[in-house]
């Protein structure tokens, strides 16, 4: 009885073999149809043939025409050539046509009937062949007629008629040339239904009958295999399909207790051989990008073990990287010709494919010697094969991503014995390597990172297309840079190492020779970008220099100092990509801030000013003013706003560091003041009313929307910290200090006055709302100071407790009422509507506190005082706006009319 595996089986095959056969038939059947049409136009356009000329006829015909005189040339000259269509073999599927004659009807979609027809039967058919076999064996078994050994034989008795069959319908076909006609349609089925039903045979007398020993069962699939891929050579894809499906399943169908590497990577070596010939041979691109995808997967078996065979393994990869380059890339040994200047993406990727196995199986072995020469072996080959082909340049990425992902996941593998010991007088200096792997580790590094550096370098100038030498300059720098910082993290454990700052100092002059070597240089396609690669790498290994040699801050501040270098360089040599490495500085610099914002931990400190925040933000930020100043010379682009956005955010942070560090006694974490408010808010008003002054010169957009923030910053800070939690006549309970001299004036009268100033700064350069709003904030924060001083006269330095006398009252109110008269006064001296409107106010609201308090709560002497001086008061500012302000000049009388004498 056949069981459930061979039913999987045979149920497998049959639809692959139906899939495949369907994108054939589809092919066969438009390629007839464009004949079909080629042969009608063609047959319309050939002209009648004249009957033949008697012998005297064609004699006068050829005497007229020999006695005829040439044209002359000024008919040549007006009359245009008659339309000469050329005949080439195979003729085009277009031809051109005469003038007069009609255009080709075009042809009909085949419809639904003619599909049925011609395509699903036999698609269908090929499928029921295969089955009806098996069914048929099956059927015999259940019946108990025949016995195993019968069964195997009809079944390949089986195989071999419709393999016949279909060799006998190709012939019948009459295709004489495999170039004429590469799919045929039924042959190609009966063949697939053929070898689909000599798998199933071989397998079922291997895996159900014994019949055969693993060697003989293995030998026997890939013969058939192999003969599946050379019939595709006649009968099209489907057959090559199925064949390599087929080629590749054979070692899981085939299997033993005890794997043997060697001879399975010997037959797919031979399998892939043939595979890729056969895409070589007829261009199927397809079909080597499935034997590529297929010989990968199979590089997996055995690296999850303990004990990796590296050997067998490094011979897979090694083989599978030759024969993709032999017949695979484009424009190199036997491959396929393809245009000269462009990366193609199956020659690039197979190479790359050949290298992720070759590193998997390196990363398996836990960085065995062997795998990692072999390793080698394929970057250089990758890079010898892309150096003669440009079509496989592609794969110069992969290779570069492959060296980085294998020497930084040695660098963070958790392995002791192999880690190098710090020597020398100082903590960092001279690395010693403690074991042989170590050694072949650095080795293999300088061998990659000279390769790809010199490689990069000498590529330039050698393709007439721009992409070729960027990806090897991109390549040349990028792998030198991440081979160093992989180094650096595995040796010196991302500590202090002066010889790995050394080594970047050395990196980093080599690709500032390159830069200048390539300067010089003639304008080829791709230089001016080469040339800002090695820029970029050479101002890259020097940020690592310093990362190397500097700890804590000092890393921050040289980064920054990196920023300011970089945009003056952008002076002296415009080099795009300069001015983007400056913003992008300056983008690690704020990223390394906000994973520290003390910069050095806790060695921040107790000195007030001259501690570790000033250098740490006050140097980046002076950088950062500077490079805008240098970027800012020849653009204002997306680099320099960043480099802005940078310096305005440092001086920033420097400002409210420093401040809290002050009001803090150094205690960065400690919950914040009145005293850190009202210093937060007034640094905050100063910075804004400098950077609307900067904007009107530089009319920056980032020193535009960096005084908006910053406006606001302070308005938040100054309603919810000034005026709620930290008012001392609401929640807080601090000690003020003395009478005049005191937080209340650094914290309330300070502000006013710089908000007021602010709005001066933009009045008629914004919108007049925002202005008002923030002398509206200013008139707030100084009638709030004059309440809170007197609340200081009567209470003492801490506000918050203590009832209200009515002589406070009554304070209060004349307070209130001088404010408003010395607003009127400024208003009326300096001709100024705000000053007086803000006036109006003031005295507005003292008359509704008169009405609304001093009546209820004073009595006697004060509460007569109260409205007396009220009174007064506005008496007095009736008559200074009717005879001041708005004073009507009396027109005199008319003059008499004088009468003559």
């Amino acid at each position: 009885m056949f069981d459930g595996p061979f039913d999987a089986f045979a149920l497998i095959i049959a639809i692959i073999a139906f899939l495949i056969a369907i994108k054939a038939s589809s092919q066969a059947t438009e390629l007839r149809r464009r004949l079909n049409s080629l042969e009608e136009m063609l047959y319309a356009q050939r002209p009648v043939q004249p009957p033949p000329l008697m012998p005297a006829q064609a004699e006068a015909t050829a005497t007229s025409t020999a006695a005829e005189p040439p044209p002359l040339a000024p008919e040549a000259e007006t009359t245009p050539p008659p339309l000469v269509t050329e005949e080439i073999s195979p003729p085009p599927l277009e031809p051109s046509t005469g003038a007069d004659a009609p255009p080709p009807v075009p042809e009909a979609a085949p419809g639904f009937e003619e599909r049925l027809g011609t395509r699903w039967v036999v698609w269908i058919g090929g499928v029921a062949l295969a089955l009806g076999g098996f069914f048929m064996v099956r059927y015999s078994i259940e019946a108990g007629l025949l016995g195993p050994g019968v069964r195997v034989f009809l079944g390949g008795l089986f195989a071999a008629a419709l393999l016949g069959a279909g060799e006998w319908t190709r012939r019948k076909e009459s295709i004489s040339s495999i170039a004429a006609l590469p799919i045929a349609n039924i042959p190609a089925i009966l063949t697939a239904a053929g070898t689909a039903v000599a798998f199933a045979t071989i397998y079922a007398a291997y895996a159900l009958y014994g019949f055969l020993v693993p060697a003989t069962a293995f030998v026997l699939l890939g013969i058939v295999a192999m003969g599946t891929l050379a019939a595709a050579l006649l009968h099209g894809p489907a057959l090559a399909g199925l064949g390599v499906v087929g080629a590749f399943v054979t070692p899981i169908l085939v299997s033993s207790g005890k794997p043997d590497y060697w001879a399975l990577y010997i037959y797919l070596a031979v399998v892939t051989a043939a595979s890729f010939g056969l895409a070589r041979i007829r261009l199927w691109r397809w079909l080597a990008v499935t034997t590529i995808a297929f010989a990968v997967l199979w590089i997996f078996p055995g690296l999850d073990t303990e004990q990796v065979q590296v050997a067998p393994h490094a011979f897979h990869a090694i083989v599978g990287f030759v024969l993709a380059a032999l017949l695979v890339v484009c424009g190199f040994m036997f491959g396929p010709t393809f245009e000269d200047g462009e990366i193609e993406p199956v020659s690039s990727g197979a190479l790359g494919a050949y290298l992720f196995g070759a590193m998997l199986v390196v990363l398996s072995s836990a960085h065995a010697d062997l795998a990692l020469i072999a390793f080698t072996l394929l970057v250089g080959g990758t890079l010898f094969v892309a150096w003669r082909a440009p079509a496989a340049t592609g794969a110069l990425g992969a290779a570069a991503a492959a060296v980085f992902i294998v020497f930084a996941e040695w660098a963070v593998r958790a392995n002791p014995d192999m880690l190098v010991l710090p020597g020398g007088p100082m903590p960092g200096v001279g690395p010693v390597a403690t074991d042989s792997s170590v050694t072949l580790h650095l080795v293999t590094a300088a061998i990659f990172a000279a390769g790809f550096g010199v490689a990069g370098f000498f590529a330039q100038g050698r393709s007439n297309s721009a992409i070729i030498p960027v990806v090897w300059s991109a390549a040349g720098v990028a792998t030198p840079i991440a081979i160093l910082v992989a180094l650096y993290a595995r040796i010196a454990h991302l500590d202090r190492s002066i010889p790995f700052a050394i080594l970047a100092v050395l990196v980093a002059a080599a690709f500032g020779a390159a830069t200048e070597a390539l300067m010089r240089r003639e304008e080829r396609p791709g230089v001016a970008t080469s040339v800002a690669l090695f820029a970029t790498g050479t101002l890259g290994a020097l940020a690592l220099a310093l990362t190397f040699a500097l700890e804590k801050g000092w890393l921050t501040i040289a980064l920054a100092l990196m920023s300011l270098g970089t945009a003056w360089i952008s002076l002296q040599r415009p080099i795009p990509v300069l001015r983007r490495l400056a913003a992008i500085f300056a983008a690690i610099v704020t990223a390394r801030i906000a994973y520290d914002p003390r910069i050095v931990g806790d060695a921040v400190g107790t000195t007030p000013i001259f501690n570790w925040l000033l250098w740490g933000y006050g140097l980046p930020a002076a950088s950062f003013w500077g490079a805008s100043i240098f970027l800012r010379r020849r653009a204002d682009d997306a680099p320099l706003r960043v480099v802005e956005t940078a310096a305005i955010l440092f001086t920033a942070l420097l400002a409210f560091t420093e401040i809290r560090h002050f009001a803090t006694g150094g205690d960065m974490i400690s919950p914040p003041s009145l005293l850190e408010f009202a210093l937060q808010v007034c640094v905050t008003l100063a910075m804004a009313i400098g950077l609307e002054r900067l904007r009107l010169r530089s009319h920056s957009i980032v020193h535009d929307v960096g005084a908006v923030v910053l406006t606001a910053i302070a308005g938040l800070i100054s309603v919810f910290g000034l005026l709620i939690l930290e008012n001392p006549l609401l929640f807080s309970s601090v000690n003020v200090g003395g009478l005049v001299f005191n937080l209340l004036l650094l914290g309330y009268a300070l502000p006013a006055v710089l908000m007021l100033l602010l709005s001066y700064a933009v009045a008629g350069h914004r919108r007049v709302a925002y202005a008002n709003t923030i002398a509206g904030g200013a008139l707030v924060f100084a009638l709030t100071y004059v309440t809170l001083e007197i609340r200081r006269f009567y209470h003492g330095p801490v506000l918050l407790y203590g009832g209200t006398t009515s002589a406070e009252q009554y304070t209060y109110s004349i307070g209130w009422l001088a404010f408003g008269v010395v607003l009127l006064g400024v208003g009326i001296l300096v001709n100024s509507e705000r000053a007086r409107l803000a006036s109006a106010a003031v005295i507005a609201l003292t008359i509704l506190k008169a009405f609304v308090i001093d009546m209820s709560t004073l009595t006697g002497v004060y509460r007569a005082l109260s409205f007396m001086c009220l009174g007064v008061v506005l008496v007095a500012i009736g008559w200074l706006y009717q005879r001041i302000l708005f004073r009507r000049q009396i027109a005199p009388p008319p003059a008499a009319p004088q009468t003559g004498s």
